[in-house]
């Protein structure tokens, strides 16, 4: 009767499914991890360590996150774990801005709908409102977060709007208050009609807008230069209902100019015969073409600088408007549009204000905090600009009439352009001249020492550094001031007579110690008095009632956060966000610190890229292309997101969409599978099979060899933030030289050799090398899975040292044995594998044409040259080649032999394996059949059956 060997085979067995089933068991590891208090766990076991502090950048709370917040929070995370694995104490405190317009404007919208204004409602009982809405959003947000694997204080995440964080942001006011850097000043502001205040350059966005343009004329009054008495300066604006607030003409002094003649006009044209217009020569054949000029004489030539001293009329001097129009030298003047001629109205351009200032001009105050005129502009007064929804209002038209009534309109037209747009409302902005609290940059030379800062942190990637640079050379002083209602006030008294800021450190300190208690609506609720104790009269100071930017609320979380946190470290080692935080967070956080501190509050900056459909596309709902990691999770896990993050090239922008995320899916399974054979392979495992290296066959050093070389690869990588190369370089190492070589090798060795053998307990030995090293590397990655591979290893392991720890978190990277690195050893295998690649490639095509099913029942003929003959001796290469047997030949190869042309000197001749087919291991060979005991097996099975029936 013939015996059933199937029972001796020792095949893997594990109870880590090949499935996943990551929406499942994601969970129930959160809840695990929560239960055994994994981050105090993290904090016990790193203390006394060297600190690595990622501190978080503040997302805002109102609404649920998007796939830029996950990959922002993964990346987070990923450092952080892989900091604290490497043996630091990584201690990762999250947190949130909750202040802000977009909060206000939900709960505006809210009373809007309600058909309430919001003005009506006390400005406490609002704010409370807004303070609710914030910590609403913290809570779910937090949840999602959480959900993704980001582990972190969140017990005790940092909120701007705590007690504690509230009144250190008065404290940072303060610091610029006391060392002269803050200051208040009128100067133009991009400012919001629909939400009534002004914007910082990071609340900004450009998008194409159509505009009204205007050729007007202005009568010359007076001049130096005669040639140009009785003509007519034509400007060129895109704003026409800025032409209210006139009060000069800017032109180029290096530009040439002309006088022109009309002479025939289109019918339907606003030029008259006989006219004379001023007009830079480089543009008049356009302003011609736009207002119906068919024929004009030249009359005179003559630089810009002949124009200096003149001035013209405004004009609708009839209606209000009576004043000279000086004829000014700017810089700022081009001839790559208009007419040459620039329109100065100081209330509403940058350029406008400073030549203003710089000749004496009076700022008009002309559109007011709703976009209407105000009521004493003639003419124009109550007008809107734009509505209270961001349309425009009736202001470009009146403007236009009233300029064609007076017979000064030249010409219109329309033009699509780049315009800058609140990032919110999304509604069009209007730069507006209004008195604002703003930071200087020279003052204290903040801008100097912000330079050296950026030159003194280490940017990732490396041309971020040059980004910010730019920014800060070029950018004007900091308004911090806006007209809101939600926010930490701008907490100063400022003397009635002289307009001073009372810098009373008493005061400063007063205020700061009743926001630690009462939080920041104590400045609304208290009368002043309280605020200035005994030394100063209410009655003589006007107190401040503006709150301060957001930016700056967020520039100062080091100083709450990193100073305030014991656990902590001042300056952080790293911060990381989006690219676009070089004007935001990154920015903000600079000048803030540099201005009160003297350095930056990071010593590194990391940005990544925004994220794009599978096109390159933006997502919106419109294109219905969004991609919510909440729905990436309940189908796919976290780990198959948290995988898909760390294999994209962060510095770019990123792509994701279905294929994409089916695409890592399948990477996943690579690395699962991975580590289901390994974890399969050591069922049963117990270190008494441990086998010292010295005596394990080559191959087996060769993977040691590899874990090595990988092992400061990972270590290399992650200090250079490069989790791209990381990850593909430990997928490589699984899916190809593990499971298609190594495991494939080694499988007839697992399954058939006895339990005692050499070569047996040396692949078991490697593969708890394997297991350790996997779930170590992957564990910052895969957080979820690594833990699941961790609490499947073999019972056998428990208690023994690098195996006792509860979770795969707490433990650090294994520490590698440099008797494990042998590169002369990985030279010989490579040179192995590459002729067993020729091998394998010669059995594919013959197994392709159906002249044998399995490997092992070929017998190939090798053909090699001498090196290849001596690098082959004492190797198993039929074991390598899993084949029955080989025949290794030095010498030429007959015609028709199988080669590579990538690989000289080898090539294949396939033949048949001879012999009997073992019935346990099913190598064909000439001695199955020798064993009496076994007629059915191979010698080494039959010793291998024997050795485990006597064990």
């Amino acid at each position: 009767m013939t015996r059933d060997y199937k029972s001796t085979v020792f095949l893997p067995r594990t109870d880590f499914p090949m499935r996943g089933g990551l929406p499942t068991k994601e969970p129930e590891l959160l809840k695990r991890w929560e239960e055994m208090g994994l981050f105090q766990r993290l904090r016990e076991t790193a203390k006394g360590r060297e600190k690595f502090v990622l501190h978080d950048g503040p997302p805002y709370a109102n609404g649920n996150i998007h796939i830029g917040h996950a990959v922002n929070k993964v990346l987070k995370d990923v450092i952080v774990r892989s900091r604290q694995m490497q043996g630091y104490d990584s201690n990762y405190v999250p947190g949130w801005d909750c202040h802000g317009l977009p909060i206000e404007w939900k709960i505006e919208e809210k009373y809007r709908a309600e058909g309430k204004d919001k003005d009506e409602v006390p400005l406490n009982q609002f704010r409370a409102e807004c303070r609710q809405f914030a910590q609403k959003w913290v809570d779910i947000q937090a949840g999602e977060f959480r959900r993704l694997g980001v582990e972190g204080n969140w017990a005790d995440p940092y909120l701007t709007m705590t007690l504690p964080a509230e009144a250190q942001i008065v404290r940072e006011i303060h610091k610029f208050a006391m060392n002269g850097g803050l200051y208040k000043g009128a100067k133009p502001v991009m400012w919001s009609v629909v939400e009534k205040t002004a914007l910082a350059e990071a609340e900004i966005e450009y998008h194409d807008h159509t505009s009204t343009t205007v050729f007007a004329r202005f009568a010359i009054w007076g001049s130096p230069a005669p040639e140009v008495d009785d003509a007519n300066i034509v400007i060129w604006t895109t704003t026409p209902w800025t032409l209210p607030g006139n009060r000069a003409i800017a032109f180029g002094e290096d530009i040439e100019y002309a006088v022109y003649k009309v002479l025939a006009v289109e019918e339907g044209s606003l030029a008259e015969v006989g006219e004379r217009l001023v007009l830079a020569t480089a543009l008049a054949e356009g302003v011609f073409k736009e207002a119906k000029i068919t024929d004009a004489r030249l009359l005179h030539r003559f630089p810009g600088s002949r124009l200096a001293g003149g001035y013209c009329h405004h004009p609708l001097t009839r209606g209000g408007y009576d004043f000279k129009v000086p004829l000014l030298a700017g810089d700022f003047v081009t001839t790559d549009a208009g007419t040459g001629f620039v329109h100065i109205a100081p209330g509403h351009g940058e350029d406008d204000f400073h030549l203003g200032q710089a000749n004496g001009i009076e700022v008009p105050q002309t559109v007011g905090e709703d976009g209407r005129y105000y009521d004493h502009v003639p003419m124009f007064a109550g007008l809107r600009v734009y509505t209270a929804e961001g349309k425009p209002g009736e202001a470009n038209g009146a403007v236009l009439k009233a300029f064609a009534e007076v017979g000064a309109l030249l010409a219109k037209g329309r033009i699509k352009h780049s315009y800058p747009h609140s990032w919110r409302s999304k509604a069009p902005l209007i730069f507006r001249t209004t008195p604002q609290w703003f930071i200087s940059m020279e003052t204290n030379d903040l801008r100097r020492t912000a330079l050296q800062a950026i030159s003194d942190t280490t940017w990732f990637p490396a041309q971020g550094e040059n980004r910010i640079r730019a920014m800060i050379e070029q950018r004007p002083d900091w308004c911090i001031s806006r007209q809101r209602a939600w926010g930490v006030p701008i907490a100063l008294f400022v003397r009635k007579e002289t307009g001073e800021i009372l810098r009373d450190a008493e005061v400063f300190a007063r205020i700061a110690d009743i926001f630690e208690k009462e939080g920041s609506d104590a400045w609304f609720a208290r009368p002043a008095q309280d605020f200035l104790g005994n030394a100063h009269r209410a009655d003589d100071y006007e107190q401040v009632r503006d709150i301060v930017d957001v930016w700056f609320e967020s520039g100062s979380t080091h100083a709450f956060v990193l100073e305030q946190r014991p656990e902590l470290k001042w300056p952080a080692s790293l911060y990381l966000e989006g690219s676009d935080q070089h004007r935001g967070w990154f920015h903000s956080s600079l000048l803030e610190s540099c201005g009160t501190r003297g350095r930056a509050p990071y010593d590194a900056v990391l940005t990544h890229g925004f994220t794009l459909d599978e096109q390159g596309r933006k997502m919106s709902k419109s294109l219905g292309n969004v991609v919510a990691p909440q729905e990436v999770c309940d189908k796919y896990g976290a780990d198959i997101l948290r995988l898909w993050v760390v294999s994209t090239d962060y510095t770019e922008d990123q792509r994701i969409g279905p294929e994409i995320i089916k695409y890592q899916a399948d990477h996943y399974r690579r690395l699962r599978n991975t580590l289901r054979y390994i974890l399969g392979a050591l069922a049963d495992y117990t270190p008494a099979e441990r086998i010292a290296v010295a005596e394990m066959p080559e191959l087996e050093r060769w993977v040691l060899h590899r874990l090595s070389e990988l092992d400061a690869l990972v270590r290399a990588k992650i200090e250079a933030y490069d989790f791209h190369d990381l990850s593909v370089a430990i997928h490589n190492f699984c899916a190809v030289e593990l499971s298609a070589f190594y495991f494939d090798v080694r499988k007839d060795s697992l399954y058939c050799d006895a339990p005692g053998s050499v070569r047996r307990r040396s692949v078991r030995t490697v593969m708890e090398h394997l297991l350790s090293t996997l779930t170590a590397w992957l564990a910052p990655i895969l957080c979820f899975t690594a833990e699941e591979a961790w609490l499947a290893r073999p019972e056998g392991l428990a208690g023994v040292e690098g195996w006792t720890e509860e979770s795969v978190h707490l433990r650090v990277f294994p520490a590698i044995p440099a008797e494990w690195r042998n590169d002369d050893l990985a030279a010989k295998w490579e040179a192995i594998r590459t002729v067993r690649r020729t091998v394998t490639g010669a059995l594919e095509l013959e197994r392709a044409n159906k002249k044998f099913g399995s490997s092992l029942q070929a017998n190939p003929t090798v053909f090699v040259d001498a090196a290849t003959k001596a690098l082959l001796d004492g190797v198993d290469f039929a074991e390598v080649c899993i084949t029955s047997q080989i025949t290794v030949t030095e010498g030429a190869a007959p015609d028709g032999a199988f080669v590579l042309p990538d690989v000289a000197g080898i090539a294949v001749v396939p033949g048949l394996a001879e012999g009997g087919k073992c019935e346990r291991c099913w190598k064909i060979l000439p001695e199955v059949g020798t064993n009496a005991a076994h007629p059915t097996l191979c010698l080494r099975c039959a010793e291998a059956v024997d050795a485990e029936a006597a064990f």
